[in-house]
């Protein structure tokens, strides 16, 4: 029965990816609350799930000549730098401390899409 769950938030997870949402959005709450997955790993779930799909966007970009790769090392060297910054400091944190920074991150994301979307319905009309 446990399986059933990981399967239910993988899909869940992975509709929500392909519609544009972020699938983490979804799987990382899922996983943790509902599957009893630690924090930690189940951020890492969602990191490694997303290199496949990342992968395959970047194969039909280019195909559909919608990537520029003019500059692209400008974008990529802060990326990876980042990325490393963030790995250390995540694997700093203690798993609960993490759940709610990631907490407060979606409310905020929340916030700003919401404000966002009532300013663009304004400018709609």
């Amino acid at each position: 029965m446990e399986y059933l769950w990981y399967a239910l938030s993988g899909i869940a997870g992975g509709i929500l990816g392909g519609m544009g949402m972020g699938g983490g959005t979804l799987l990382i709450p899922l996983l943790n609350i509902f599957c009893g997955v630690e924090q930690h790993a189940a951020q890492a779930v969602n990191l490694v799930s997303f290199i496949p799909m990342a992968v395959v966007a970047l194969v039909i970009h280019s195909k559909n000549k919608l990537v520029g790769y003019k500059g692209v090392l400008f974008i990529i060297i802060p990326g990876l730098l980042t990325c490393v910054a963030g790995f250390f400091l995540a694997k700093s944190i203690d798993g609960k401390l993490l759940a709610r920074c990631f907490g407060g991150f979606l409310t905020a994301l929340s916030v700003f899409q919401f404000v966002a979307g009532l300013k663009q319905t304004k400018n709609d009309k």
